[in-house]
């Protein structure tokens, strides 16, 4: 097993100042506003980002196969790609996947700029419409099927299984719904307290809130592990909780 220790090291990002000052507020989008400073958006947003990282990358120790594929879905910035590529061997091809070619922009400029020198591939796609996956050991989806629409959910987890190799696994971290409306209440006031902590303003994180309502659809856990379980998965489980936040690996 590969030392996953050790986190890529970058020059400092543009801090996130999109919702710091009042104005009429659009639906979120993933446009260049939001790409450069999406990564300081990630470390100061979801708790235990780094850890979840590092995570990932240990389980691809375990889960990646010589000359297989690994999709990262909604791979934004290439955090996850970076994670992944000082992890496995160098006949594991990393493929990543986003519909905003701001966003590609600046995963090929972060990239670079860690010289990853490691097979890979950017595609830009809207995954709402499926995705097409073929021999791959892994698959990746840290906080994007919450932003597909509920409507294509399943069919897109299904293609994801199809095109698993057998034994191979899908990584989902998603932002999810209390079970019961107390829990989701208390979670959710937990999670502001936290971005109030990292330097968030109440106005930032009530227009933030209001730009993600009709973009950012969460289930909850069981609803999650349900829909791995229709798909065909044969078996998953919860690798990190954090409140609302949670891991999940599902296995073919």
């Amino acid at each position: 097993m590969r030392d996953v220790t050790t986190e890529p090291t970058s020059p400092a990002k543009p801090k996130d100042t999109v919702y710091r000052e009042p104005r009429p507020v659009a639906d979120f989008e993933f446009d260049e506003a939001v790409a450069c400073v999406f990564d300081d958006m990630l470390n100061r947003s979801v708790p235990f980002y780094q850890e979840i990282q590092r995570m990932i990358a240990e389980m691809a120790t375990d889960f990646a196969t010589e000359g297989s594929n690994i999709y990262d879905l909604g791979c934004s910035t290439g955090n996850t790609l970076l994670s992944l590529g000082a992890a496995v061997g160098k006949s594991v091809k990393l493929i990543g996947v986003d519909y905003s070619e701001d966003m590609l922009k600046r995963c090929r400029d972060n990239l670079a700029d860690h010289g990853f020198e490691h097979a890979h591939e950017l595609i830009c796609a809207d995954l709402n419409q499926g995705m097409h996956i073929e021999g791959a050991s892994m698959v990746t989806m840290v906080l994007t099927m919450q932003f597909i629409r509920p409507l294509y959910r399943d069919t897109l987890t299904t293609s994801i299984l199809q095109g698993l190799n057998d034994n191979g696994c899908l990584i989902l971290v998603e932002k999810v719904l209390g079970e019961d409306s107390v829990f989701n209440r208390l979670f959710i006031k937990y999670y502001y307290d936290l971005k109030k902590r990292r330097g968030y303003s109440e106005l930032e994180i009530a227009q933030k809130r209001e730009a993600l309502e009709n973009v950012l659809v969460p289930y909850r856990l069981m609803e999650n592990r349900e829909m791995l379980l229709r798909a065909g998965f044969r078996c998953c489980d919860v690798f990190f909780k954090w409140y609302n936040f949670c891991g999940m690996v599902a296995l073919k």
